[in-house]
């Protein structure tokens, strides 16, 4: 049992809101913070909907040997001092999954946000104009325990993060291979590992940490990346290396482009998790295996690594399937999104796309996207009708 109050989720879903903000994550818990803080009234004037049981967003999923620090650093949302919390300042040793839905609980609960927790949003429609009233554009369905739900909408605000698109690329011989293989979504504990040999896919933090977990524990570890990994000997991403990842995130958004993973903008600094086994030479990876067969990895020469299990740490993608109807996309392959608004749609604000998608611009980012969410709001086809 936490020891912070929940919020009253006992509210039922509106038929109508004028912004619905969906996902309860970083980016969609501070956009709220800011339209809170612009006047709009939770469950009146603004809807939060989040497909999670809990609070926490994507953190309540995490493995539970994962801890808060220079790798997974957690920023704090806007306010959250105002509780005396903050995650500079919490507890190391408990996983960062209980940690973090202990406090955004106490944040959805101090605000008095009134999260619609368990609320899973299928999709976002543009209505008919033979079917809108007054100012609404949207209609946001979706199913929860309770059954399905439909609120319509002049704004909405989709912030549902990656967590649930993860990304497991084709290899030749996937399909093929008689072991065990995961992605980081479903990976839970190494000593399910334990005495297996181990291929690890991926050149970020993930596939890091999941060696470094490995290590002793499996009876072998191979490393797999597709591109080189410059692993630098420094204690935390530097301030530089974090603004240059962010403006190569905002230069695809804004052309329309596929976004680029963090780990293709970014060297890979010595954590305390990682040295260890860093300073052991323990950290080499080899290039990325031809195919799979049955028993293992065929590398590019044709040499065979035997594997009992793969884990897939390739990343995620936005989670943007709801929005598939829109026709947002790009001849590009990505949405072209600039400040968090879409360009082919004004009255959608993606919050945490792009360069919002890190933790160090997450304050500003919802103050932007609560403004571009009043911009829309100010300027509908029938006026403005909060709280109908």
């Amino acid at each position: 049992m936490s020891e912070f109050e929940a919020s009253d989720r006992s509210l039922p879903v509106p038929a109508r809101a004028p912004v619905v903000v969906i996902g309860a994550g970083q980016a969609g818990l501070s956009t709220a913070y800011w339209l809170l803080r612009r006047g709009l009234r939770p469950n009146v004037d603004m809807v939060v909907v989040d497909r999670d049981a809990d609070a926490g967003g994507a953190w309540q999923h995490r493995w539970p040997a994962m801890r808060l620090g220079d790798a997974h650093r957690v920023h704090d949302l806007p306010g959250m001092r105002d509780l005396g919390l903050s995650f500079e300042t919490a507890e190391r040793q408990r996983p960062a999954r209980d940690v973090v839905v202990d406090y955004y609980r106490a944040y959805e609960a101090h605000f008095r946000l009134q999260v619609h927790h368990g609320h899973r949003v299928e999709r976002v429609a543009r209505l008919p104009r033979a079917r809108q009233t007054g100012a609404d554009r949207f209609e946001v369905v979706g199913t929860s325990a309770a059954g399905p739900f439909r609120i319509r909408a002049q704004v909405v605000v989709s912030a549902a993060g990656t967590w649930g698109a993860p990304f497991l690329p084709w290899y030749p011989g996937r399909d093929r291979f008689a072991g065990r293989q995961l992605h980081t979504h479903d990976y839970r504990s190494a000593e399910e590992f334990r005495g297996q040999r181990v291929g690890v896919v991926g050149g970020g933090t993930s596939a890091i940490e999941h060696l470094a977990e490995l290590d002793g524990v499996a009876a072998q570890t191979c490393w797999f990346a597709r591109r080189p990994v410059r692993i630098v000997p420094t204690h935390g991403l530097s301030a530089e290396a974090g603004r240059a990842s962010v403006a190569a995130a905002d230069e695809a958004a804004r052309a329309g482009r596929t976004l680029p993973s963090i780990v293709s903008t970014t060297d890979v600094p010595v954590s305390s998790y990682m040295r260890d086994l860093y300073e052991r030479g323990g950290l080499r990876p080899q290039p990325m295996f031809r195919r799979l067969d049955e028993h293992g990895a065929v590398l590019v020469d044709g040499t065979r690594i035997a594997l009992d299990a793969v884990i897939w740490d390739t990343g995620f993608r936005p989670d943007l399937r709801h929005l598939t109807g829109l026709g947002l996309r790009e001849q590009a392959g990505g949405i072209r999104v600039v400040d968090g608004v879409a360009h082919r749609d004004p009255a959608l604000i993606l919050a945490g796309y792009g360069p919002q998608a890190s933790t160090i611009t997450a304050e500003r980012s919802g103050r932007v996207n609560a403004q571009a969410a009043l911009d829309a709001l100010s300027s509908p086809p029938s006026g403005l009708h909060l709280g109908q």
